[in-house]
């Protein structure tokens, strides 16, 4: 069974699954079948924004719990007329584990996630083994997981974990994403340094 918004006699770019956990009919959705990026805590929608723009080609799906930044994400979208962009009002590991269907996304990116930087929360960090095997399950061949972060611990946590699975190879990356986010914008202008990683999904193990 699959999930497609609900339907509305009015175009709205954020998305209201009709039933949970079942997994989104992302063919209804957009209308169309083509290759899916989701930006996982995707904030007021300023890089998913910024990418959806350049790139009426592909699909973006912006994931975030928060009602107040899931609205200014759906009003840039709408002032753009991004038609090929949505947002979902979710929690991101939910999303990634259970509504995302099985190799449905070519490129998820994971822009400064909270670090949760006293140790005593960070099990309440998004990126653990669970969330990556969710990730994995979620790509489709040789799709890519995006990660920058401007913590440094968090980000060799994440470069640990990651290079201990078989299911992804490693790069890191020294240029920023095409897209311009509103933290990445803000911690370029304070000279703060900011870490980034790509995962490629191993579709198979030798």
């Amino acid at each position: 069974m699959f999930v497609s918004a609900e339907v509305s006699t009015a175009w709205s770019p954020e998305i209201v699954p009709a039933s949970y956990p079942s997994p989104l009919d992302l063919q209804t959705i957009y209308g169309r079948a083509a290759a899916l990026e989701v930006d996982l805590g995707c904030g007021d929608g300023a890089f998913l924004a910024s990418m959806a723009a350049p790139n009426p080609a592909r699909n973006f799906l912006g994931i975030e719990r928060l009602p107040g930044r899931v609205c200014s994400a759906c009003k840039k979208i709408t002032r753009a007329e991004l038609t090929n962009a949505r947002v979902l009002r979710w929690e991101t590991s939910d999303v990634v584990r259970q509504l995302l269907p099985p190799g449905s996304v070519d490129v998820f990116h994971l822009m400064f996630p909270d670090p949760w930087p006293k140790r005593r929360h960070h099990r309440r960090r998004l990126f653990n083994a669970d969330f990556l095997a969710s990730v994995h399950r979620a790509l489709g061949p040789q799709g890519t997981l995006r990660i920058t972060t401007d913590h440094l611990d968090y980000f060799k946590s994440i470069e640990n974990l990651a290079g201990r699975s078989p299911h992804f190879s490693l790069r890191h990356e020294t240029e920023p994403a095409a897209g311009v986010s509103t933290f990445g914008k803000r911690f370029h202008e304070r000279g703060i340094a900011i870490h980034r990683l790509v995962l490629r999904k191993v579709s198979e193990v030798r």
